[in-house]
């Protein structure tokens, strides 16, 4: 295994949260030089600067200004929220047992929760003598477990079972006397009373590498930690071009994007808007010769169901970056945004794959449309491909991980032209 995969599977395992995945997105930019910017605040940009800012602790966006002439922006969408169970206010449930009560964010497997260890993993809010401010807590032990019913119970298990999240995944904390306890747990690791909070259930399984030939990954969250950090990774290595490079990773593309620190929010068009207003940029032309790419993870064609595939756009593991296509306006790619990311993956040395939903199988969205409602610039959608997306614990290649970082430098170090017909890569 080499330093850049031991790297991503350490990331993986030190991000039990979006808070903890987004706290360690920009620990990696902080310890680049960047420098945080506050949205309360005027912002001086200058020259061959380096600025992120966040926002809710859940989203961050990137950005360096070039020296010399800027023709526009070359920019990446991401997200680091994964499908998972939030604990509910007042969640103990007392009984035989003590409980906790829960409900689905995002569209998850949910059997695959089912008889592993478990913590708890994000945000609580303390009085402090001011006001209130936000701690991010990871309860690291095994902690909770949801368990099955024996199949002598429920016969029909191995049939097809509708799995119901009010009575079926309900974590299981404790006997009748550990009522109380997980208040205080938590209050411990956040050194003060808390007054709100933003919880949510982790596996405890680490990230692993496996296979025959050491091939493969699987770890919780690869969508879309995985193309976040393969995104920052690409951002942060790139040669410096006329363009400015823009990191954006986003929060609650699982539930629709439609939250302060969502891709459908104002955040990235008002820190572009900012931009050019610090550097004195006339935003519609810098626009003109912009482009996005929306990372999210893509479908590997499975290799017991193969029949769910389209069959001329079934990408496999390892096999190169996933160019995702779909005629409603899911992913947004076309002809153009095709070719360009093409031309910058061939530059990169990079294998393409493309993906299409069988015509009959209606897949799901991700960021770029959302984006572009905000944001109106040519944008492609990729990703990785992967294995058992929305499970607990899913699957990606090795290699592929490896292609999408090279892609990324290569794209973010690139300055893009636009032309009536097309766009010239410098």
């Amino acid at each position: 295994m080499d330093k850049k995969t031991k790297a991503f599977m350490s990331f993986l395992d030190a991000s039990h949260s979006v808070y903890h995945a987004v706290q360690n997105l920009t620990k990696l930019l902080t310890d680049a030089g960047y420098t945080q910017l506050a949205e309360g605040e005027s912002w001086t940009l200058t020259p061959s600067g380096k600025y992120y800012l966040t926002r809710g602790g859940t989203a961050v966006i990137a950005f360096r200004i070039p020296q010399g002439e800027i023709k526009g922006f070359v920019m990446s969408a991401s997200h680091a929220d994964r499908p998972t169970f939030k604990i509910k206010e007042n969640a103990e449930l007392c009984g035989t047992y003590t409980r906790l009560a829960t409900e689905k964010y995002g569209g998850m497997l949910m059997s695959t929760w089912l008889d592993r260890p478990l913590s708890v993993a994000g945000r609580v809010v303390v009085e402090t003598e001011n006001g209130v401010r936000s701690k991010l807590v990871d309860i690291d032990r095994d902690l909770l477990l949801i368990p099955n019913v024996a199949i002598h119970m429920n016969r029909t298990a191995n049939e097809g079972y509708k799995w119901n999240p009010a009575v079926d995944t309900l974590p299981l904390a404790g006997g009748k006397n550990a009522k109380g306890k997980l208040d205080q747990l938590l209050e411990k690791a956040a050194g003060g009373k808390i007054l709100g909070h933003d919880l949510y259930l982790y596996i405890r399984q680490k990230a692993t590498n496996w296979g025959l030939d050491k091939e493969y990954i699987s770890a919780a969250a690869l969508d879309d930690l995985a193309c976040a950090w393969c995104c920052t990774q690409g951002f942060l290595n790139a040669r410096d071009s006329k363009s400015i490079p823009v990191l954006c990773v986003f929060d609650s593309e699982e539930v629709g994007s439609a939250s302060v620190q969502g891709a459908a929010s104002r955040l990235l068009e008002s820190t572009l808007k900012r931009i050019c207003a610090a550097r004195a940029l006339d935003e519609q032309t810098l626009l003109a010769n912009s482009f996005m790419i929306s990372a999210d993870n893509g479908h590997a064609i499975h290799p017991n169901h193969p029949e769910f595939a389209d069959a001329g756009n079934a990408p496999v593991l390892n096999g190169g970056v996933v160019l995702k296509f779909n005629a409603n306006q899911r992913y947004t790619t076309d002809g153009i945004t095709a070719a360009v990311l093409r031309k910058v993956c061939q530059n990169a040395g990079v294998a393409v794959q493309t993906y299409c939903n069988r015509a009959d199988l209606p897949g799901g969205s991700t960021l770029g449309n959302i984006s572009l409602s905000q944001v109106s610039v040519p944008t492609a959608d990729i990703g990785l491909p992967q294995l058992a997306m929305h499970s607990c614990y899913e699957t990606a290649g090795v290699q592929d991980v490896l292609d999408l970082e090279k892609t990324m430098a290569e794209y973010y170090g690139t300055t893009l032209v636009a032309a009536d017909d097309g766009y010239t890569l410098q």
